[in-house]
């Protein structure tokens, strides 16, 4: 192979782009190096391949030199080192040559060399002490360099508001020094840089000291911010421009007016927003708020939510909560207030509402809402009628929901044609694909979630489709799949009895029917099949279906298992209607038919921002759930609905989701190990607050606007709350294990919802919130730490994720070093096997893949007797086999859960193990994941010693 090119995973071969040719032979603009001494040549490849020839030779002696094994080793390694140098870099990159030997490093690590990558450490270092015994007595020579301007134009790089600028950003941190940001940065300098280069190389600088000091993630921000103003305030002024954060105290409010008009100007804002009192809301912004983010959360706002002209972004981030404020208040009476008080709770990060939201608010198509659920109809009109629907509603940012079951099965008859149906398998490839095409407005993947009751006869098939063997044209490879399970399934496999399948075109009564209703109708056509009555329909053991179920969630992730009975069982509107599936990420039960899509409309309560002085801060919760159950109720008739039925179904019930974030962050503000009995209390008591002001808050917003239209029958017009709805689950099955027990006033509220009524016919849930706990620097929802050092991958990038909480417990005991960051990093982020950690502090810091996952369900299951819809529970096993899974499933099960989201599992192949500093993924990632990608096959007759784990950081429809 040449040394120019570099092999495609396909086997085809990629050229660089600096070594690619124009026609007329001249070279065109491509990736360039930063020498040590200040110049600037092509990337050259080739130069990779000989530094590890070198490294190789320097460790076996000269008979590597003609090794074939070696050979092929280099070749691959340079191949790494090339795909990580450029797989998210710009076509022009600059790469310094230090980040190369970074990669270098790296790779021979991930590669296992470990003699070979410690010669190579060694002789870097010999080398940085040469250098630096070289220049320690040379005089600092004058600066000389000049930047590149936008306009093309050159003037003197001003370094003393380089050096303003990194100092401002490490204003007020204690743990940080702008010393080695600005050594850093100046080593990355050349003559000539343009200015969009300089604003990013004090970022990637500080990017680097993360690992060392968590509090690196807050001065890249502040550094971000820097070069973010500059693009907007340039926008907004037709004129180059730049301030430092001490600058925006008054700039902002001046800026605010023309960013709402060049925000109509340019199509993105809505005018009746230019009608509010800008110069009042202005006045109102917080510009220190701008400091509270860390750098995760600003790129990923940067990226993908700041409003931008062609590719300009124009949205400070004050302006941003501003104007999502405005979106959500562009209703009230006193609009100007309420809009200060929805900007106050999101701008403080005490609440975020949920990503479409942010995304729409404001704007000429305000789709606020983040969920939806249908139904789908088992005939063709019906069938692409739903197909349409899923691409009109995810266009603007909504995660599907699919119910499939009435969709009649393989070998069903056709009466039309008097044939026989395909079943429903082709039909969800046709909704894989029309997820894929409509990927919600270019700005995150298209997710869909098709659902299939356990008893129909495609169900087997249906456990298949994310399987990479058999016909691809029955496999949806980018569908989300899950099992809604009834009662008397469970029921079965627990006493090893038979099951039958059927097609719902004979059984169409099945789909609508739950608990003891359910098992009546279900005997009874199981005697019409055994009698002869029935065309389509098989008989299975229960248990094997059970275990193939699990099988296949081991493998592939899906589909997930979610339980029918105690989502309908346990919902207020059974009055009139069914919950036939939950959605994209399992927390929505709602109701579905023909004639209605449900919605629901998300945001998360962020926990840890609500302790104080060693409690729950019950005060403060109250007024952030108060203001954001309005917003919530806003979102209902603000909403730009692309379909009817989903406009029909939102406003006769007025649903919303009130979930939290930042959960495993509160427990450790507390001290207490979420592997525990106090993490469990903490569960139930900080959600039965939740519950108990959401619900207030509902009755509050009827009093002032009116209940919701279907609220007489309902549970809650009965006096029912979710925690006296256990009782009706507890009748219809059984032995379930769900505490009930209560702190609150509860039977005053109960009084009270029975008079006044209820605005909303459901509150709660709590969303996965991917992406708004990034945005607001806190753990996701209600999930333990996934690691507490690691490289997280989303559609921003890499970014290193430290749990600074820990550091600083580590810096108090004399325990952070060199030393322990290694150690990190080699026990895959965690602690738990580092001796001189004391063991309150591994206690307390333990991952998820070291919490036994029934301490999960016990935290959920007390959550889920306050919440009258369901939570996103993702679940953990380290060494995951046949018999953990069966447990942990009917543990779930009989704990009263309404449904369980992904399934996560340690891969063979953890953190990558590195002797570098730096950790940036965008420089040189310590680990791209720990969680394997690809499925690993299993026996499903043998034990289970290995599980693909399902990790996918662009999961984030809903929040």
């Amino acid at each position: 192979m040449p040394a120019t090119e570099v092999k495609n995973t396909n086997g085809t071969v990629a050229v660089p782009p600096s070594t690619r040719k124009s026609e007329a032979g001249s070279s065109e603009p491509g990736y360039r190096v930063i020498r040590r001494n200040g110049g600037v040549t092509p990337f050259d490849p080739a130069k990779i391949t000989i530094a590890l020839t070198k490294a190789f030779l320097a460790v076996e002696g000269s008979t590597a030199a003609g090794s074939r094994r070696v050979h092929d080793i280099v070749e691959e390694l340079a191949e790494q080192v090339v795909s990580a140098l450029t797989r998210r870099a710009d076509a022009d990159r600059l790469f310094h040559i230090e980040e190369i030997q970074d990669q270098v490093e790296l790779a021979l690590m991930r590669g296992e060399h470990h003699r070979v990558a410690r010669a190579y450490v060694l002789y870097r270092e010999e080398r940085a002490r040469e250098r630096a015994a070289e220049t320690v007595d040379a005089e600092a020579p004058q600066s000389t360099l000049q930047m590149t301007r936008d306009d093309g134009t050159l003037v003197a790089l001003d370094e003393a508001r380089l050096a303003e600028i990194v100092h401002e950003a490490c204003a007020g941190l204690e743990s940080v020094s702008a010393e080695p940001i600005l050594s850093e940065t100046k080593r990355n300098l050349y003559d000539g840089i343009r200015q969009d280069e300089l604003s990013l190389a004090p970022i990637l600088a500080s990017r680097t000291l993360v690992e060392q000091e968590p509090d690196y993630a807050f001065v890249s921000a502040r550094l971000l911010l820097d070069k973010l103003r500059r693009e907007a305030l340039t926008f907004v002024s037709e004129r180059p421009e730049q301030a430092t954060q001490a600058e925006m105290s008054e700039r902002y409010a001046r800026y605010f007016p023309d960013f709402v008009a060049k925000g109509i100007a340019n199509d993105l804002i809505d005018p009746e927003l230019a009608r509010f009192d800008l110069e009042r809301l202005g006045a109102a912004l917080r510009p220190e708020r701008d400091l509270n983010f860390q750098f995760l959360g600003l790129q990923t706002l940067y990226d993908r939510y700041f409003l931008h002209a062609n590719g300009t972004r124009f949205e400070l981030p004050q302006a941003f909560f501003m104007r999502v404020a405005m979106g959500l208040a562009v209703r009230e009476i006193d609009r100007e207030a309420r809009a200060i008080e929805f900007y106050d709770l999101l701008s403080s990060f005490d609440f975020m509402a949920s990503t479409p939201t942010l995304f729409n608010s404001g704007t000429l198509r305000p789709q606020l809402s983040s969920c939806f659920l249908t139904t789908v109809a088992d005939d063709l009109d019906g069938i692409f009628k739903a197909v349409k629907d899923n691409a009109l509603l995810a266009k603007y940012s909504g995660g599907l929901g699919n119910d499939w079951t009435p969709v009649r099965g393989l070998g069903a008859h056709i009466k039309g044609t008097n044939g026989e149906s395909q079943g429903v398998v082709p039909f969800l490839k046709v909704a894989n694909d029309t997820a894929i095409a409509v990927n919600q407005g270019g700005k995150r993947k298209g997710a869909v979630c098709a659902y299939l009751e356990s008893w129909h006869i495609d169900i087997e098939e249906f456990l298949d489709l994310r399987k990479n063997t058999g016909d691809d044209r029955r496999r949806t490879h980018d569908m989300n799949t899950a099992n809604w399970v009834p009662d008397l399934f469970m029921e079965r496999v627990a006493a090893d009895g038979p099951w039958t399948l059927f097609s719902p075109d004979e059984t169409p009564d099945l789909h609508d029917l739950y608990g003891k209703a359910f098992r009546a109708a279900y005997e009874a056509y199981e005697a019409k099949a055994e009698a002869g009555e029935l065309r389509v329909f098989k008989t299975v053991r229960a248990v094997d279906l059970w275990r193939r179920m699990l099988t296949m969630l081991f493998e592939t992730g899906h589909p997930w298992v979610t339980f029918k009975d105690p989502c309908n069982i346990r919902s207020p509107q059974g009055h009139v209607g069914v919950v036939h599936s939950s959605n994209l990420c399992t927390e929505i039960t709602l109701n579905t038919s023909k004639d209605e899509v449900a919605v629901c409309n998300l945001g998360s309560v962020n926990l840890v921002n609500h302790i104080a002085d060693g409690a729950l801060d019950l005060e403060r919760l109250a007024r952030t759930v108060g203001t954001a159950m309005r917003m919530l109720d806003n979102v209902i008739d603000i909403n730009f609905y692309t379909i009817p039925e989903a406009r029909h179904s939102n406003l006769r019930h007025r649903p919303v989701g009130l979930g939290l974030m930042g959960f495993q962050d509160a427990l450790q503000k507390l001290r207490i190990p979420y592997a525990s009995e106090d993490a469990v209390a903490f569960a139930d008591a900080s959600m039965e607050a939740i519950s108990y002001y959401a619900i207030s808050a509902s009755v509050e917003l009827a009093d002032e606007r009116g209940r919701y239209p279907t609220f007489e029958k309902s549970l809650w017009s009965k006096g029912i709350l979710p925690i006296d709805s256990i009782r009706l689950l507890e009748e219809a099955r059984p032995g379930v294990e769900m505490d009930n027990a209560a702190t609150l006033d509860w039977e005053s509220l109960r009084k009270r919802v029975k008079k006044v009524g209820m605005r909303n016919s459901n509150c709660m849930a709590i969303a996965p919130t991917a992406t708004i706990s990034n945005i607001c620097g806190v753990s996701q929802s209600i999930e333990p730490a996934y690691q507490n050092l690691f490289v997280k991958s989303n559609m921003s990038g890499d970014f290193t994720v430290v749990n600074a909480a820990l550091i600083h417990d580590l810096k108090d005991r004399g325990l952070w070093d060199e030393v322990m960051m290694s150690d990190l990093k080699y026990f895959d982020g965690s602690i738990g096997q580092i001796d001189r950690v004391p063991d309150d502090l591994k206690a307390l810091y333990a991952t998820a893949f070291e919490i036994d996952s029934a301490w999960l369900i016990e935290a959920a299951s007390r959550r889920q007797k306050w919440i009258d819809q369901a939570q996103s529970l993702n679940l953990y096993i380290a060494n995951p086999s046949g018999k953990k899974l069966d447990e942990l499933y009917r543990h779930a099960w009989k704990k009263g859960l309404k449904t369980t989201y992904y399934l996560r599992s340690r891969s063979a192949t953890h953190v990558e193990k590195s002797t570098l500093k730096g950790t940036d993924g965008k420089l040189n990632a310590v680990s791209a994941s720990s969680v394997s990608a690809e499925p690993i096959a299993i026996d499903p007759n043998a034990a289970w010693t290995k599980a693909c784990a399902i990790d996918d950081p662009e999961c984030e429809a809903c929040q």
